[in-house]
């Protein structure tokens, strides 16, 4: 019975992630192709001993895949970039928080100052050699501009406009993104629901509620933009107040903290999702 339910909101989950997947022409083929590599990498890296990686043996009692195909998924991947889930995040985001929370670029109230074209410290090259990597910082000047989210001042000089990267829909950023917010929010609730983890249960909440007359909807999601930005930037201006020195040599372990929020809204026939 207990399986049954997890089909059921497996089936539920993968909705709109197969919308989305079909709109973009990725066929169930690929798609199936995606899941076998999971299985066998998760299976591998996730249920092995003493924290080694699983045999091929069990991946195939695990997966239910055949000992052959375990193993031609297992080399792929080696052979592979091994390092799937790291995270990019948007540098452009970075830049902007670190712009408006580093007190390299922000004046004595806090608030982030113009910057000079040139200089080793409180510059923009400055700024974007800090929070842009590795990243061309020509292109990035160049997007910034476009964005709306710079502007060049008439000495040559940076003013920031913005402190939120909002995406074009064309954007292969969010197209990750949507990844990244899906995998963030799948592995808490998997995290909690864990019956063999120790540890403390993680955060996760929902305010929702199924008998709202649509004509408030657009105020709604109004309500959230505004009161959620100011909260989204209040946990981005403490998480950028503990950073970890990265040339720190005092061995200080770094991990990836976050929220997330999202609006919920869907049109309902008789209690049933249409």
């Amino acid at each position: 019975m207990a399986k049954e339910r997890i089909i059921q909101s497996c089936r539920h989950l993968l909705k709109p992630i197969v919308n989305f997947l079909i709109r973009n022409g990725v066929t169930w083929q690929e798609f199936s192709e995606i899941s076998r590599d999971m299985y066998v990498e998760v299976a591998r890296q996730e249920y092995g001993i003493q924290g080694r990686p699983t045999n091929n043996a069990r991946v195939a009692v695990l997966t239910g895949l055949s000992r052959r195909e375990v193993s031609r998924v297992r080399d792929r991947l080696l052979a592979g970039d091994d390092r799937l889930y790291q995270r990019r995040g948007n540098r452009i985001s970075t830049i902007l928080t670190g712009w408006h929370a580093d007190e390299e670029f922000t004046d004595a109230k806090g608030q982030p100052r113009v910057l000079p074209a040139a200089g080793k410290s409180g510059s923009f090259p400055a700024l974007l050699k800090r929070f842009a990597g590795d990243l061309p910082h020509v292109s990035l000047q160049k997007e910034m501009l476009q964005h709306g989210l710079v502007e060049e001042t008439q000495n040559g000089s940076f003013k920031v406009l913005r402190r939120d990267y909002v995406y074009s829909a064309l954007d292969p950023d969010i197209v990750w993104q949507m990844g990244v917010a899906l995998h963030d929010h799948a592995a808490t609730l998997d995290h909690n629901l864990n019956p063999t983890h120790d540890k403390a249960r993680r955060f996760e909440g929902i305010a929702e509620n199924a008998n709202v007359s649509a004509r408030f909807a657009k105020s709604f999601a109004t309500l959230l933009e505004d009161q959620g930005l100011q909260f989204l930037q209040q946990m981005d201006g403490w998480l950028a107040s503990h950073e970890t020195d990265k040339t720190s040599t005092s061995g200080n372990r770094a991990v990836r903290l976050g929220v997330g929020m999202y609006l919920i809204q869907e049109d309902l026939q008789d209690g049933v999702s249409k």
